[in-house]
């Protein structure tokens, strides 16, 4: 079965950007005004530092640099979207701020933050159904509120699957313009696992050309999420579903 990591690799990756809009800039403003709204933001002389897991070309990690972290570790299985991060970290100036690692999410915290020493994680843009199994959501949960000091948070956005699509209802489309249309369609395999379709259609010289590719998703319930927070001495300060589907969750560490 393919991963997550190895369906970014082979089809999603370098497309990844034009997915969300085509407009990096654009993504960071909209992420820095969500994480700005939830008090985010920090004082330049407090040297805080954050953790972005799952952070493909930047949006997320540049967002927290505008808001003030002194240091900000990027986490992403694709070397393809941190290659992107680090071009847009020299375009901004902020390479300096920015530490992209090429890494698995599960283990990132435990081997690069000292436990008690960062003030905010953040797994946006529907990453972490990307784990292979509810434990390991578990796991990574327990490795956040260990990393977090006092007071810190942890901001999560996914897209909460357990409700189960039918008919062409399964059909989404994802983005479309001239020249290339992604559209993915939902297999649901049992009460924890969606299988992904990716139907990415692309023109080239006039003629219309025909990639695929699948991977396991995770259906995580909202509530349960939020009692694994919990579970792991994270208080639940924030809940949220945006107009497009997304769930929010923000926790901080008492």
């Amino acid at each position: 079965m393919t991963t997550a990591a190895e369906h970014y690799d082979h089809l999603l990756a370098p497309h990844y950007t034009w997915m969300l809009g085509g407009d990096i800039d654009a993504t960071v403003t909209a992420q820095f005004d969500l994480l700005h709204r939830l008090g985010l933001t920090v004082c330049a002389e407090d040297q805080a530092a954050a953790v972005d897991l799952g952070c493909g070309p930047g949006p997320q990690t540049l967002a927290l640099v505008r808001l003030g972290y002194a240091s900000v570790i990027a986490v992403d299985t694709s070397a393809v979207l941190l290659a992107e991060l680090r071009n847009h970290a020299n375009r901004h100036g902020v390479n300096r701020v920015v530490r992209p690692l090429h890494a698995d999410l599960r283990g990132a915290l435990s081997s690069h933050a000292t436990p008690g020493s960062v003030s905010t994680v953040v797994c946006m843009g529907d990453t972490l159904p990307h784990l292979p199994s509810r434990a390991d959501v578990q796991r990574l949960i327990t490795d956040v509120a260990l990393a977090l000091r006092s007071g810190g948070s942890f901001v999560v956005t996914y897209r909460d699957l357990t409700a189960e699509r039918r008919g062409t209802d399964r059909f989404i489309p994802v983005r479309h313009t001239d020249d290339q249309i992604l559209t993915c369609f939902l297999d649901y395999v049992d009460q924890d696992t969606v299988m992904v379709h990716d139907l990415l259609h692309t023109r080239l010289d006039g003629t219309w050309h025909l990639h695929t590719g699948r991977y396991p998703k995770l259906r995580l319930p909202h509530q349960w999420l939020a009692d694994q927070c919990r579970t792991a001495g994270l208080d639940v300060r924030h809940t949220e579903t945006t107009p497009h589907g997304l769930q929010i969750l923000h926790t901080v560490k008492p």
